[in-house]
């Protein structure tokens, strides 16, 4: 197809495989996997369809120019050389962010700094006219890429992080970012075709990315705006069809999908993020502690969570982990139960063998997400 171009999404570590797998799905071409991020080739069309569809995107960026640099005044006379008035107004608005990885530069905001002046002298000499910063709404988002000696200039199409998904209208302590949440749950297998349980489910956010995997709604529906809006080249028709074809592929989930959690304001906020989300027919949540709870019924349970890891909340966390363990271990028989938790001595205390163990990080937390199979009856009868 003509007007083709590469694209990068930046995604979490260990995310790098399910993100390219996403890719594929959606009808990317030439995907190539790298360090939290895939490249990908596609249409303006994919481009907006990568923004409304990847769950485990958190950027979609458009490169559009790379070149070695040697120093600060390199890298000053580069920028400025290339032709900014395609992409912006004299009176627009524009906001950059730079990643450095590099001995000859070392300082990101300073990158941006000298990205942005070459930028606004480009303009200042050839109309007399400048773009002003704006950095909450620009009318072009920036990416300064240095690795290296080789910088990489890119147009961020997301704007605000993919992770910002629109439905979030309540957050508690420590909530889980929604990618993450997506991620974890792609790599525990879902694929909604059994119950859905969530113990310790917070604000919702884990419920309402397992419903909309169930349902094949496209992650960022909600969303207020993205980046690639304000470009001069945004296509509303284009947009509209695209979110259209998404949709038309949504379908039917026939188990049930159901959240504990022990704080009654967790519950009210999970409740509100569901129903901003229009997915209160599918998900029920209520006020009980799962160490008090049983499963109910002979039918497969999948069981996904974000246990508390004793960073923000005062808990005997070895007790609290054996309590996991023991609830799991004695009330949930025929459940294939996954947490993720950076508290390994903790983990060590839960007295089950976990089949899978699986390194992640949330935020700057190393963790693991981690799979215990609970049989029916003993392991071995159930084998046989």
């Amino acid at each position: 197809m003509e007007n083709n171009f590469k694209m990068v999404a930046k995604t979490l570590y260990g995310f790098e495989e399910l993100l390219a797998k996403e890719l594929l799905n959606l009808g990317a071409r030439d995907v190539k996997i790298g360090v939290r991020n895939v490249s990908f080739v596609g249409d303006k069309g994919f481009m907006y369809k990568a923004n409304l569809g990847l769950r485990t995107a958190i950027k979609i960026l458009k490169p559009i120019k790379t070149f070695k640099v040697f120093g600060e005044q390199d890298l000053y006379e580069k920028v400025k050389s290339m032709p900014w008035e395609d992409y912006l107004k004299s009176d627009g608005s524009l906001a950059i962010d730079a990643t450095v990885h590099s001995n000859v530069f070392t300082h990101s905001k300073y990158i941006a700094l000298k990205s942005k002046d070459a930028i606004v002298d480009r303009f200042r000499e050839n109309s007399g006219e400048r773009p002003n910063v704006d950095l909450r709404f620009p009318d072009i988002k920036i990416n300064v890429h240095i690795d290296k000696q080789l910088c990489t200039i890119s147009l961020d199409s997301s704007g605000e992080s993919l992770h910002r998904r629109g439905y979030k209208i309540a957050t508690n302590i420590a909530p889980i970012n929604e990618v993450l949440a997506a991620g974890l749950i792609m790599l525990s297998g879902w694929d909604g075709q059994s119950d859905f349980m969530d113990p310790m489910c917070g604000s919702g956010t884990i419920l309402i990315e397992a419903a909309m995997i169930a349902c094949n709604i496209p992650p960022n529906l909600l969303r207020k705006e993205f980046a690639f809006e304000r470009w001069q080249d945004w296509d509303v028709d284009l947009f509209e069809a695209i979110e259209e074809s998404l949709l038309k592929k949504t379908r039917d989930f026939h188990h049930k999908m159901y959240g504990f959690d022990k704080s009654p304001s967790a519950v009210r906020k999970a409740i509100d993020n569901i129903k901003n989300a229009h997915l209160e027919e599918f998900i029920s949540v209520k006020h009980e502690d799962f160490f008090k709870t049983q499963k109910g019924g002979e039918e497969h349970l999948h069981m996904v969570f974000n246990p508390p890891y004793g960073e923000r909340l005062d808990l005997d966390m070895e007790t609290f982990y054996g309590d996991i363990g023991n609830t799991l271990k004695r009330n949930y028989p025929g459940t294939e139960a996954w947490f993720i938790t950076s508290n390994l001595d903790a983990l060590k205390h839960v007295g089950l063998r976990p089949s899978r163990k699986i390194k992640l990080f949330n935020a700057k937390l190393e963790a693991r997400l981690v799979k215990y199979e609970i049989y029916a009856g003993s392991r071995k009868a159930s084998k046989n």
